[in-house]
This record gives structure tokens, C-alpha cells and sequence, in this order.
């Protein structure tokens, strides 16, 4: 039997990873829409095709980003159909080989555990394919979801930095957790 490649870049059970496409647009942005009760304060993902295109053209043609969705391989909403998102931003190679996380599940997605599972497979898929070192995510203090699932893949929480980053309007505070490749390995 001849044999197929994968869609995903790392596969997992339940879901798989692979790089974002311009082509996402329509779904992405309408499960968007549906999810902002559940993403807002705390985030704001593109929900219509200008702003998509803007924020998929960043991750796709910076060499400095990665943008992954999480797709659920067979679930109720079909084969394929993405469940969350997942990007490694301010990508620093040399002797510093770290990104900084951040991401969003999909109300459709939330609390079933797809999230923790894909973020597992950008985990090692960073600390493998892109040979990376360490991973960083700032989580407002609040957003203990977010918290959680960093805390579920092994990050360990290394300080608290007022007002580090402006969101909807204001200066907001973030606690920065972080894991490095030793720490998957042990």
C-alpha cells in the first residue's frame, strides 16, 4: 500500500498541527466571531477577511513568526476543522533560540482538550524541527484558562511584569511562563 503523507506537521490523537494558509480566511474569521465572548478581554483574533489577510501575512512571511492552527482529525465539525490557533512570535535565533507564544481555542474546541494537546505538538515541534531552546507565554493574572494550559504543557512561571503589554485600550499586567527544550526531555 503506497504510502501518504500527512496534512500535519505532528500529529497527536486527536488533533494534528499545520501552518496557517491564506486560504483559512473564511473559516478562521467565522469562528471568530462565534468565540468572542469567550477570547474577550483577553484577546482579539482577526474576525473579518481584511483583517485575516493582514494578520495571516504576518505570520506566513515573517521569518520572525509561526502561525499553526490545531485541527481536529475527526470530531463532530469534520475532518480538518480547526479548533484553535497557536502562533510563536519575536522568533530570536543565535544563542537565544527562543519565541513567545500565543493562542486561542475556538469556543467549539473549549475545554475538551484539544488545546493542551496541540499545544504538546508545537511544543515539540519547536524544540525539533525549528530547533528552538525555550518557549515564553504572557498570560494576564486573570486569564486563568490560559494559565492553565501552560501550566498542563510543562511551562513553569518565572515572574510578573506590570503593564507589559497594551490590549483593548490599556496597559495590561502579565505573568511570563516559560519551558525549555531540557525540560520536555526529562
Amino acid at each position: 500500500m503506497p504510502h501518504t503523507a500527512s496534512r500535519y506537521l505532528v500529529e497527536g490523537p486527536r488533533v494534528g498541527i499545520r501552518h496557517i494558509t491564506y486560504e483559512d480566511g473564511a473559516e478562521f474569521t467565522a469562528r471568530a466571531r462565534e468565540s468572542k465572548e469567550l477570547h474577550q478581554p483577553w484577546l482579539f483574533p482577526p474576525d473579518n477577511a481584511n483583517a485575516f489577510t493582514a494578520y495571516a501575512g504576518r505570520l506566513i512571511e515573517d521569518p520572525t513568526k509561526a502561525g499553526f492552527l490545531v485541527c481536529e482529525k475527526d470530531g463532530e465539525h469534520g475532518e480538518g476543522a480547526v479548533a484553535g490557533f497557536i502562533n510563536i512570535n519575536n522568533i530570536v535565533e543565535g544563542a537565544f533560540l527562543c519565541g513567545a507564544l500565543g493562542y486561542g481555542a475556538f469556543t467549539h474546541a473549549a475545554g475538551r482538550g484539544l488545546m493542551r494537546e496541540g499545544l504538546g505538538l508545537v511544543v515539540r515541534y519547536a524544540f525539533g524541527g525549528m530547533r528552538l531552546h525555550r518557549l515564553e507565554i504572557n498570560v494576564q493574572p486573570a486569564n486563568t484558562a490560559s494559565i492553565a494550559l501552560a501550566r498542563s504543557c510543562g511551562f513553569r512561571r518565572e515572574g510578573f511584569s506590570p503593564k507589559m503589554l497594551y490590549i483593548d485600550g490599556a496597559w495590561r499586567d502579565h505573568e511570563r511562563w516559560a519551558v525549555t527544550a531540557e525540560m520536555i526531555r526529562k
